[in-house]
């Protein structure tokens, strides 16, 4: 070998081990940087590499000392901006439920003789609706507005806006109560409700009302069916993520006289036999100090839709019958729709909550399938392993009972969701923050316990919520709770039983 070029194969060695020695460096910088390592922790790491050079040799060269230096300036200064660019924490500060006055109650005979005395109803009509009514696993004290209860019903604007004030102000009122705010506290609001959709809106009939503040952001959501009330908190939180040290109002509500069907179809009919009278209203905040106060911490969210499968799509739309009567029909296909909608979003959602023992369970379970045993069963994950809570769409019992066999969920899983769709019917959106009370009233939930909320519309769509509680709830759980005068009623045995479904 020629001597002239031995100079330049050592500054080829020497260069080759710097560029190593900064790759490695920065990967084992990387693997111990997280949101909780401390200055001092990633020094430590800096010392260790720097006796592995000293006992390899290498600190005769300077540029080694201020490659390690380098390295963890770069480190600490990418994690500094990592945590800067964070985006708050979203808390749940606290809910109200809404609950009516007991002239709206609605047993099933008066149910049937009301029903009977509207002209547009013929007796077979009324027969299915008596039929549905009593297999639908409701109770002879859910509620239907004013409007409904007279005959024949008032189904015209003036009493939309009635039953809408009738809802609203009161839930507005108890919330600010709670949590101690003026409405000029509020920087966001978000109100949702299906059927019913006004000029001005429903939000903007708030903002009226409360006098709140000019550059408050306002929302009205209209047409999203039972998932507008998840889909309201995900758009509340990306809200809350791009404005810092807000406060932000979700409002779940739907306007029933403005839904109700006065035809003969069927398939149409099926709306009046199972909605009834309910409205939520949730306090949101990214405030930091809101963590010491507030019940629950929003850990996920996520929406999947199949709006673009026509089949899918058609299952339930708002439509006219042949006699130019409005109302939302419900096809055969809707529970199918459905289940495929819903396996899609629990795979989703599984991927990301499911601890890691689930995930190899299953996917053993697939690739033995494949190769060794083909008439073996692929291993279904439990959700139970990363949730506590449940709170499931009251559309019925039968979807309630099918959604618990999909996630392995038993009776007390499920006791919530069927308890209040006995005692409250189905109310769209907020029924969700019903069956929440109704744990809360039980004092089941505890400190670190998640809580998952899910929601599934028309469209069809599903939009889900995973909750941590962060402080102990019981004791105040009783204050102006829908279950608070009933709730050593319950649960009832008579429809616990999902088997039954």
């Amino acid at each position: 070998m020629d001597p002239l070029s031995l100079p330049k194969l050592k500054q080829h060695n020497s260069l080759s081990n710097i560029i190593a020695i900064f790759l490695s460096t920065m990967a084992m910088l990387s693997k111990n940087l997280h949101s909780t390592s401390t200055p001092l922790q990633l020094l430590l790491v800096l010392l260790s590499l720097q006796r592995l050079f000293l006992f390899q040799q290498w600190n005769w060269n300077p540029i080694f000392h201020l490659l390690l230096l380098s390295c963890f300036f770069l480190v600490y200064v990418l994690r500094v901006g990592a945590l800067a660019f964070k985006p708050p924490s979203v808390y749940l500060v606290d809910f109200s439920c809404f609950k009516p006055p007991s002239t709206c109650q609605l047993p099933l005979s008066r149910f049937i003789q009301h029903a009977s005395s509207i002209i547009s109803f013929d007796s077979q009509s009324v027969e299915f609706m008596a039929k549905i009514v009593a297999s639908s696993g409701l109770s002879e004290q859910t509620y239907l507005p004013p409007a409904l209860l007279s005959s024949p019903p008032k189904t015209h604007q003036r009493e939309y806006i009635k039953e809408a004030e009738m809802i609203l102000l009161p839930l507005m009122d108890d919330l600010l109560t709670k949590a101690k705010l003026s409405p000029r506290d509020i920087d966001i609001l978000v109100v949702h409700c299906s059927a019913f959709c006004p000029s001005p809106s429903l939000s903007s009939i708030i903002v009226n009302k409360y006098s709140m503040r000019s550059d408050v952001k306002s929302f009205n959501l209209s047409g999203m069916g039972c998932s507008a009330g998840a889909i309201g908190i995900d758009l509340a939180e990306n809200l809350l993520k791009t404005n810092n040290n807000c406060y932000a109002i979700v409002i779940s509500t739907e306007i029933l006289s403005a839904g109700w069907y006065s035809g003969h179809e069927r398939s149409k009919l099926l709306i009046n036999c199972l909605f009834r009278m309910g409205s939520a209203a949730l306090l949101l905040t990214n405030r930091k100090e809101a963590s010491k106060t507030s019940k629950y911490r929003l850990i996920r969210t996520l929406r999947t839709q199949t709006a673009f499968d026509d089949k899918a799509y058609l299952t339930a739309i708002r439509e006219e019958d042949d006699d130019g009567k409005l109302g939302v029909t419900i096809n055969k296909g809707l529970l199918p729709a459905a289940g495929e909608l819903l396996r899609s979003h629990m795979t989703i959602l599984g991927l990301k909550i499911l601890p890691l023992t689930e995930k190899l369970k299953h996917v053993v379970s697939v690739i033995r399938k494949k190769f060794k045993d083909k008439e073996g069963e692929i291993y279904m994950p439990s959700f139970k392993t990363a949730i506590q809570h449940f709170c499931l769409p009251t559309s019925g019992r039968a979807l309630i009972g099918e959604i618990a066999k999909g996630l392995k969920l038993d009776g007390r899983d499920v006791e919530a969701s069927l308890m209040t769709l006995h005692r409250f019917g189905n109310q769209s959106s907020s029924s969700m923050w019903y069956e929440l009370a109704y744990m809360e009233t039980k004092e089941r939930v505890k400190k670190g316990d998640k809580v998952l909320m899910l929601g599934m519309g028309t469209g069809p769509k599903c939009c889900s919520c995973v909750w941590e509680c962060v402080r102990p709830i019981a004791g105040d759980s009783n204050k102006n709770n829908p279950w608070r005068d009933c709730i050593h009623l319950y649960p009832v045995e008579a429809v616990s039983s999902i088997s039954q479904t």
